[in-house]
């Protein structure tokens, strides 16, 4: 046989084998990807057919069912059983974990071991979880789920009566908008609420960026909900807002997703079921529940603006929540981005002091890249962020009313005060302004107008079609054949098609079998697996291409259809109008209240305590770097008394005793500094001691420099004695009055 000449013939062979080789290796990976595909459809089958599908990883108990509340929901509440090895501590605050109800069945919260279940189960917090059935109870609404929501929690702080503060609530996606409402009427049922991946502010985000907040108005409104669930027969398919959800990344719908299934197939089998166990296990909402979230949330923006009412008339406002919110949000999740995710803040507040004059604390983190379900699957995400909120809830629930943002420093050989920290990470609380939220993306005057003009055509469209289609297509519409287009959603579709009911895929079960028997991956450094791996890049890039440009062309036709003078003042929005469209009232009353809590605060500068004049002397030095240091509570939560007699705290109290102190200094920090001699004891050896145990609270993290150490020597000067040596980290079990919090027996 001829070969070129710079060609030798034995490396063309060699060529050939890899080609061999790949093919060989190509054609059993699509065996086997259609084989899982297979699985798919029948573990798809087997969920539909389920009374109660979900996919928990821990076992559920079931406590109470919502179907038999005065007002039935299909909501329940179960607590989860501790896995072998688990032990529970009874004092601490329980966790429930409130499921998104958004096209997908429950579960995902506790999805893995390494979940928000498991890391609170790590941290020893007793933990329940409220999922939900696949079919809503007739009638039932929004506003009906929000009560048998808070008959949960009170069945739950019933559990426990000795635990040291009420439950931490957490709400992933579409549960934080409904855990903040909840909480906002009812709550004295919050110890703290942790919200991931929550759109609260629909309107905001940043131009160029993740477009799904133009749908609405892309759309026209929400007319079309209203349809979708006309024709399902009063029910609205939760496949539809799946497919909403795929349509924003297409590379990953139509090719990431499997293509990381087909060149893993290997490996990749039990992950990807899993997770399609739950991405295609869809469920069903009322035609009220959904046209209430699209009109109120999506489009009319209504919740963080203070709009949205009870059906007793009284209005929803976030300013009630009294319990610390941590919010959880990513720059890579382009479902809810961290400007909807927190731009309810300035949509509230018009700076830190008004939140510090409502009594909350907010704290936030931003991860850098992770997508949207990543915040509440990812299991990196649960050891770390989960897992440091878990742990540290008790620092959040004590933190000075204001806003921080939470970082997160790796633990090392050399980070000093290591001992005090469990775990592999340091969580750090820094105080942030307003202006640190806007800068993550927040409209203009003129973008509220345009997505304000929206909200107007919606109501507009919505009135229509109610007038003169709604009446027609539900005279039309039977519950057989709306059931009958949910079965033929293409969703729904693509799993049935590829089940064993296709008897075209009765044969792919067999060659599977033979194929694992013979299996020969690919060396990983072979040619054409390398020319395989480009051309994926390359259809990745196209799709994204694709998508960038729909994107592009969906903002400007959103921004100029609604930023026309002509169709805001058509609607009755004056063009010229420059004050913030979803900006929530203020009301008197607050006023006055806060003007006589601060007349309170004055006239107790100069009553108290020991303890008083501690937690005082700590917060003024403190305030110095504007920051909160696990490592600093976790020492005062070593520490003992000093004082025979002198009461322990409970957290509660510690809390409270830090904020009273904490709004002292900001009302009058002269004053509260120097009344401090006052609340100090006679005896100068519980100065002393008192003071060394003060610098061993605030030397945690490492040594006092510029502005901190020149506050502390005003303190130890008020103090009027000097400090007695310390003798080292074993000091930190000296008795000390600092150790005033305790669980509560």
């Amino acid at each position: 046989m001829w070969f070129p000449s710079y060609l030798p013939a034995h490396g063309l062979a060699s060529q050939f084998g890899q080609a061999f080789d790949y093919l060989r290796d190509a054609g059993q990976r699509s065996v086997l990807f259609w084989d899982v595909m297979r699985k798919r459809g029948n573990q798809y089958r087997i969920n539909a057919e389920a009374p109660a599908p979900h996919v928990l990883s821990f076992t559920p108990e079931l406590l109470l069912d919502g179907r038999t509340l005065e007002r039935p929901v299909n909501y329940a509440l179960v607590r989860i059983v501790p896995p072998a090895g688990i032990e529970i501590d009874q004092t601490r605050r329980p966790f429930v974990v409130v499921d998104p109800r958004a096209g997908h069945g429950p579960g995902i919260g506790g999805f893995k071991a390494d979940s928000e279940i498991g890391v609170a189960f790590a941290a020893g917090h007793p933990c329940y979880f409220i999922g939900f059935l696949p079919e809503p109870v007739e009638g039932q609404t929004i506003e009906d789920i929000a009560a048998a929501e808070a008959i949960f929690l009170e069945k739950v702080i019933a559990l426990h009566p000795g635990a040291d503060a009420k439950p931490c609530v957490i709400g992933n996606c579409q549960a934080g908008w409904a855990v903040m409402m909840l909480a906002a009427m009812r709550p004295e049922l919050f110890g703290s609420i942790i919200i991931a991946g929550a759109p609260l502010s629909y309107w905001a985000g940043e131009r160029g960026k993740y477009p799904m907040r133009y749908t609405g108005g892309l759309l026209g409104g929400t007319w079309l909900t209203a349809l979708m669930a006309d024709l399902g027969h009063g029910k609205f398919d939760g496949a539809w807002l799946v497919q909403n959800f795929e349509n924003q990344n297409p590379a990953n719908t139509l090719w990431n997703k499997q293509y990381n299934l087909y060149s893993k197939i290997d490996t990749e089998e039990e992950r990807y079921l899993g997770f399609e166990q739950w991405w295609g296990n869809h469920v069903n909402l009322n035609a009220e529940e959904i046209q209430f979230i699209v009109d109120e949330l999506f489009v009319g923006n209504n919740l963080s603006a203070g709009r949205i009412e009870t059906s007793k008339g009284e209005a929803i406002d976030l300013r009630n929540i009294r319990a610390p919110i941590v919010v959880f949000c990513s720059k890579g999740d382009n479902i809810t981005p961290p400007a909807q995710a927190l731009g309810w803040i300035v949509d509230l507040y018009d700076s830190v002091n008004e939140i510090r004059s409502h009594g909350q604390t907010i704290v936030y983190t931003v991860h850098e890249k992770i997508g949207h379900l990543g915040i509440f699957v990812s299991a990196s995400v649960a050891r770390k962020e989960h897992g440091e909120f878990s742990s540290n809830i008790d620092l959040i629930d004590a933190l000075p009313p204001g806003l921080y943002e939470a970082t997160f420093e790796a633990k090392t050989e050399a980070t000093v005060g290591g001992d005090l920290v469990d775990g592999d990470w340091i969580m750090r609380c820094e105080e942030r302004t307003l202006d640190d939220i806007r800068a993550l993306g927040c409209n203009n005057a003129a973008d509220d107008r345009r997505f304000a003009a929206a909200a107007k055509v919606s109501e507009i469209n919505l009135s229509l079609y109610r007038t003169f289609a709604q009446p027609f297509i539900r005279a039309m519409m039977a519950e057989r054949v709306a059931e009958g287009m949910r079965r033929l959603h293409p969703l729904r579709l693509q799993y049935e098609l590829l089940s064993d009911l296709n008897p075209l895929m009765a044969r792919v079960a067999e060659m599977a079998a033979k194929v694992e028997e013979d299996r020969r991956p690919v060396a990983g450094d072979n040619p054409f697996l390398a020319l395989e791996q480009i051309v994926s890049r390359q259809i990745v890039a196209g799709l994204d291409a694709w998508r960038e440009g729909i994107e592009a062309i969906s903002e400007a036709t959103f921004l100029t259809v609604y930023g026309s003078p002509f169709l805001q003042a058509a609607v009755g929005i004056d063009p010229r109008d420059e004050k913030p469209q979803r900006r929530a009232s203020k009301t008197a009353l607050h006023a006055q209240t806060l003007k006589a809590r601060i007349g309170e605060l004055r006239a107790r500068i100069e009553k108290g305590g020991l303890q008083e004049g501690l937690a005082r002397s700590l917060l003024y030095v403190a305030m110095a770097h504007g920051a909160a240091d696990e490592r600093g509570f976790a020492a005062i939560r070593r520490m003992r008394r000093i004082e025979d007699g002198m009461p322990a705290m409970t957290l509660a109290e510690f809390k409270a005793l830090i904020r009273d102190q904490f709004l002292m200094l900001v009302i009058d920090e002269k004053a509260t500094v120097a009344a401090i001699p006052h609340l100090l004891p006679a005896d100068e050896d519980a100065r002393r001691l008192a003071l060394s145990s003060l610098r061993q609270v605030l030397t945690a993290r490492g040594a006092l420099t510029g502005e901190a150490e020149e506050r502390f020597q005003t303190i130890v000067g008020l103090f009027g004695v000097s400090e007695e040596p310390l003798a080292g980290p074993a000091s930190l079990e000296a008795p000390t009055p600092l150790k005033t919090v305790r669980r509560a027996k």
